[in-house]
């Protein structure tokens, strides 16, 4: 005979980050020491990673109602940066407590920009290119995850061979 699953007493549990393993001593550090230094890594990135940009939206000019070129690069390239990041905060540097925060969830977290890709594709429809809009939206995906596999694959093969050893 089965019993009922034990419901705990007391208040649930309070919400944690999902990408910290509470199991692992070391990335439970980041929850508890000196969370102004994380909130404060995650704001600078962020500042540089929105100046970033917008620097590139002013150099790189979209047609109104066309493809959105700079909004895509921006976006495909963050892409790549994000899957070599998470090799290096993984397998290179997994005691450097503020690089994720910082590069992870400032500088890219401000550097990219799904939200504009939905609005460039709202205006691209709006325009009336709606062959535009679905190209841009499904390049935008294809694109952005081929890019994150890249940068992944690439930093670990070149983390490897810096190691002195080959990856497959």
């Amino acid at each position: 005979m089965s019993h009922p699953p034990e419901v705990p007493e007391g208040p649930p549990p309070e919400p944690v980050d999902p990408d910290v393993d509470l199991h692992v001593a070391g990335q439970r550090r980041e929850l508890r020491d000196a969370p102004w230094a994380v909130l404060g890594a995650i704001s600078l990135g962020g500042a540089i990673g929105a100046g970033a940009r917008h620097a590139l939206a002013l150099a790189v000019p979209d047609p109104p109602g066309g493809f959105a070129w700079s909004t895509f690069t921006v976006n495909v390239t963050g892409c790549l940066l994000i899957g070599a990041l998470m090799v290096l905060v993984t397998d290179v540097w997994p005691d450097r407590r503020l690089l994720r925060p910082f590069v992870g969830v400032g500088i890219l977290g401000g550097y990219t920009t799904f939200a504009t890709h939905i609005v460039d594709a709202q205006s691209m429809l709006a325009a009336g290119n709606a062959a535009t809009a679905l190209g841009y939206l499904g390049a935008t995906l294809a694109c952005g995850l081929t890019a994150v596999a890249a940068g992944a694959a690439l930093t670990a093969r070149l983390a490897g061979l810096l190691r002195g050893r080959r990856t497959t």
